[in-house]
């Protein structure tokens, strides 16, 4: 069912998951069955609430709380919490530590602080702003900024080691390694960022392409980037704003704030006609947001121009296989239009013809002909080649169209012939190039030539020969089955007396098959067809009347 594919380029496999789960979930595609369930991404949760908690959750809510994620994985969750424990002493109680409930004294410490990981806020014995101080450090570890307390981590660690504490210093190594290699949040999913479109540009000297990044609830749900081709010396603000334009029509977009890679000298504003708040970070989250467009409208460029590379790969292809052609078959022409024609009938019967035609060494589906053979009667494979050639390139002269540069027979040297008497009959057997190709051994053969051409079984001329071949032959065979079909139909209904082409296709599309007609009886035929046409069926069928 795919007939477009997409591609939008994010920093880490993280990343490209948690981007995965976001466009799932808001665009709920069919086969994608695994994250359409309730079931989310965890959060490292700081309460928002005197002497705040810090804990995992799967839902966000909106009491002002501080969400800081999503996470892929929740055992990576879990670590990044036993971290921060460990490296922190915050509460992990849900006591309301209100001032009047610690000044009238009543919490007890619990375990957590005899064992050193709680400084014992509850009962009075850590100031506010001191807690508030470790949960500063906490988040700004969780947003990235993780090189001081890196740095704290590795002094402390050498101090244990000239002490001679060496259990401690390993301790506070494996918490080193750990920080270290912990991933902050990933750069798709920012909370405080809501309803903001991100645009930027990338260019060369003929195209430019504007890359969008739609941002809602802290989460990227549509991404695109467009081509340009450039008409005049268009400045990069002009190639801009012709894409913010294109894209906010097109995704009906509402965002009230706009970042952008540069300022813009003309006023933007919303359908509701308010204006628009253009931003141009220089650090932060939006600034990678805005690094990450840039990156999709990079990639896609280089995507387009890898295509067109294969483009011109393709037709450089083509065109040798065409020479080869040439060469091989010593025409005057390079042979980019070809016609092949093939014979089918069974006994003489339903006799067709089928023609295909390829340019540039391709089939051209809708410039296949087929036809019934008209004046031929029995199994004459020579002469309804000679009909249909001559049919075909008198239609091409009287319409004054051009004939190709090379036809092709699927026969040996008696097609060959025909189809030649029909060209010198019109006058055309100078004027085109044509070649017989024999079924048996693959030989080709050439006019007024009693030996046949040799051809390198493993070329790509031959090949190309072949493939017209075949595809002719399954035109035709296609054309007379079909005939054939309808044949055996007309021959068990149309010869009822009083039973038409109307009538046979209302009794074929009732009773669905000729043998179910053939066994029902009068009263049932009467559903469809008059008194006197079911008695004519039940007589035909039966022999009988009754």
């Amino acid at each position: 069912r795919i007939f477009r594919v997409e591609v939008t380029v994010v920093e880490t496999e993280q990343d490209a998951l948690l981007l995965e789960n976001v466009l799932i979930k808001h665009l709920q595609p069919k086969y994608n069955i695994q994250l359409k369930d309730d079931k989310s991404y965890p959060y490292i949760c700081i309460k928002n609430e005197r002497f705040p908690r810090v804990f995992i959750t799967r839902h966000r809510e909106d009491d002002g709380s501080e969400y800081l994620g999503p996470y892929t994985s929740i055992q990576q969750t879990r670590m990044i919490l036993d971290l921060l424990l460990s490296l922190f002493q915050i509460r992990t109680c849900n006591f309301n530590l209100s001032e009047k409930n610690i000044s009238e004294g009543k919490f007890k410490v619990c375990l957590e602080y005899h064992l050193g990981n709680c400084k014992g806020p509850c009962a009075g014995l850590q100031s506010e702003e001191d807690y508030m101080q470790t949960i500063k450090q906490i988040r700004d570890i969780l947003r990235g900024n993780i090189n001081s307390v890196i740095g704290y981590l590795k002094i402390l660690m050498a101090e244990h080691a000239e002490r001679f504490e060496f259990e401690e210093a390993q301790k506070v190594k494996e918490k080193l390694d750990a920080l270290q290699n912990y991933q902050s949040r990933s750069t798709v999913v920012n909370p405080k960022i809501n309803n903001v479109d991100v645009f930027n540009l990338e260019e060369d000297e003929k195209r430019a392409y504007v890359s969008y990044l739609k941002v809602v609830n802290g989460s990227i749900i549509q991404t695109k980037v467009i081509e340009i081709t450039k008409k005049l010396d268009e400045l990069p603000e002009e190639l801009l704003l012709y894409g913010i334009a294109e894209f906010r029509q097109r995704f009906k977009s509402n965002s009230k704030e706009l970042i952008l890679p540069f300022p813009m000298k003309v006023e933007l504003r919303s359908e509701e006609q308010e204006e628009l708040t253009l931003t141009v970070p220089k650090i932060g989250d939006k600034k990678k947001l805005l690094a990450l467009a840039y990156k999709n409208a990079f990639y896609f460029k280089r995507q387009q121009n890898l295509k067109r590379a294969d483009r011109k790969t393709q037709q450089e292809r083509q065109f040798e296989l065409l020479s080869q052609l040439k060469k091989d078959l010593r025409l005057k022409e390079l042979p980019v239009h070809i016609e092949c024609f093939d014979n089918s009938n069974f006994q003489g019967s339903y006799p067709v013809s089928s023609m295909v035609l390829f340019r540039n060494g391709k089939p051209s589906n809708q410039e296949y002909r087929r036809y019934k053979v008209q004046t031929v009667e029995g199994p004459d494979d020579f002469a309804s080649m000679e009909e249909v050639v001559f049919r075909r390139y008198r239609r091409l002269l009287d319409e004054n169209r051009s004939l190709p540069q090379l036809i092709i027979i699927d026969g040996g040297k008696g097609q060959l012939s025909a189809a030649v008497k029909s060209l010198k009959e019109l006058g055309i057997d100078r004027d085109v190039a044509i070649i017989g190709i024999a079924k048996r051994l693959e030989e080709i053969f050439v006019p007024n030539d009693p030996l046949p051409l040799f051809i390198d079984k493993k070329s790509q001329s031959l090949q190309l020969i072949q493939r017209l071949r075949n595809e002719a032959h399954r035109f035709a065979i296609t054309f007379h089955r079909g005939l054939r079909s309808k044949g055996s139909l007309k021959s068990e209904l149309h010869d009822i007396p009083g039973i038409g082409e109307k009538t046979a296709q209302k009794l074929l599309t009732h009773f669905k098959s000729v043998d179910v007609i053939r066994e029902a009886t009068a009263k049932q035929l009467k559903e469809v067809v008059n008194m006197k046409q079911a008695k004519a069926i039940v007589q035909y069928f039966k022999g009988t009347e009754d």
